[in-house]
Formats: C-alpha cells, structure tokens, sequence
C-alpha cells in the first residue's frame, strides 16, 4: 500500500515531489510522468483538471462512519496529515466549494496555508443567504469569495460582506442544483473544483452524478453517534448498491481512499 509523505517526514523527498505536481499543475499538464505516492494520488486529479471540468471531494471520518458529533464539532476527527492533505486538494484546484452549515461552525479560511500553491477562489453556498457577513471567509481579503444563494434570497444585492453573491434559480424550496453551481463556475473559468464539505454538501454532489472522485480519510477513532460521512436516498435490493474503485494509501496511522466514480454518475 502506498505510504503519503508528509512534510514532517521526510522534507525533502515530499517538498520536491510536491513541487513537481504544482509545477505541471500551472502548466495544466498530464501527470504520467510523476512518480511516487504523491503523484499516484494527486495526478488523476491533475489530469482531469487538464482534461476539462473535474470535480474531486475530500471527507474524514471516524471508523464507525462519523465526520462529527451531533453537536457538530468536527476539529481533530483526523489528523494533521489530512489536514495537510486538504491543502494540498485546495492548492490543485480552482475553486474549493463549503456549504453555509461548514462555513457557520468553522468559519474556515479556504487557503493554502500548510503547503506551497496559490490560494483557490472560495465558494460558499448559502441557499437562503443567512450567514453572517462578518464572518472572516467573507471579509479578510486572502482570496477572491463567491457566496451562491437563491435569487430571492439575493434580493438584488451584489455583495456579501466582501464576497460576490452569485444567484442562481432555486431547485426546491430553497436547494440549489449542484449542476447550476458547477455551470455558474464554469462560466468564470472555474472548472477543476474541490467540494471541501460539509457531508451534506457532497452528498448532494454525489447524488447529482457530479463527483470524479471522493478522497475519504479514515482515522482509528470511534465517536458513536454523530454527523454520517454521505447521506443518500435509499435502495430497496443490496445489489442496486454502487461498489466504486477503490485505492488505499497510508496516511500516517490512517487510511486515505482515493474513490472513483467511473461512470460519472
């Protein structure tokens, strides 16, 4: 099984792999001719990015299937090397997509902090517009912001705290299809996109066949009742279930699995 480095393990091999997997990332080039854990894992990112529109996901869980506790505290469920991970999925692409749950309980900042890469744009989807535009995603300038909201609830308004409001038709109620997302983004040039999270959020990119591949980590943890990794509709026979491609890496004392929705649905 392919061991991940992480910087703290060994800085040279990981700084100068990670370097060449930028290096053909702002080149937007293939990655065949990388080699090593790093470029097994990130290069059929980097090729599809190349390829046209790609969309990648990144969950961690516990080992009972939990991203959080009920109460939604989500910190520390996996290590820093999966944090570091994230950054490195951020550095790769154009845009990194949160929902309004992710971004109300985390505020997190959406840059690349623990890795050398530019800064992704940062998408925050906020169907009914309720979050606060003090929060600092929206108002410390380290990146361009887009918040997605309904039409109504934009209500003519251009922007949210420092962030651009995107509007887009509601799909029922308030939801907002995944498609309209991706075809807004891609409409400013924004095609090799990360959806960070939160489970909710992905969920609904995976049931609207949306998702080239789920990067889900999974820590030697048990939290019991909590916030599941994916929730979608159900089945009614075992054999209607999809088995995706599967490949583990070593992630320090956890397992990363690179899934691979083959058939893009």
């Amino acid at each position: 099984m392919p061991q991940l480095l992480t910087a703290e393990e060994a800085p040279n091999g990981a700084d100068e792999a990670w370097r060449q997997i930028l290096a053909r990332a702002a080149a937007r080039q293939g990655a065949s001719d990388l080699s090593g854990p790093l470029a097994d894992l990130f290069g059929p990112v980097l090729d599809g990015a190349a390829a046209g529109a790609y969309v990648v996901a990144h969950l961690g869980q516990s080992l009972d299937g939990r991203i959080a506790l009920p109460d939604g505290q989500f910190h520390h469920v996996t290590s820093p090397d999966d944090a570091t991970h994230n950054h490195r999925l951020r550095a790769l692409c154009d845009a990194v997509i949160v929902g309004a749950w992710t971004a109300e309980l985390d505020d997190p900042q959406l840059t690349v902090r623990m890795v050398e890469g530019d800064n992704p744009v940062r998408v925050i989807v906020d169907p009914r517009r309720r979050l606060n535009p003090g929060l600092g995603v929206f108002s410390d300038g380290a990146a361009p912001t887009l918040l997605i909201c309904t039409a109504d609830a934009a209500a003519g308004a251009v922007h949210h705290g420092d962030a651009e409001i995107v509007s887009l038709p509601a799909l029922d109620g308030a939801r907002l299809s995944p498609r309209s997302i991706t075809g807004a983004l891609a409409a400013r040039g924004l095609t090799s996109l990360f959806v960070e999270g939160g489970g909710v959020t992905v969920s609904h990119f995976i049931e609207a066949g949306l998702l080239d591949r789920l990067h889900i980590a999974v820590a030697p943890t048990l939290l019991g009742d909590g916030t599941p990794v994916v929730t979608l509709p159900g089945i009614e026979r075992i054999d209607e279930a999809r088995r995706l491609s599967v490949r583990p890496f070593e992630l320090g004392d956890e397992l990363l699995y690179d899934c691979v929705f083959d058939d893009g649905s």
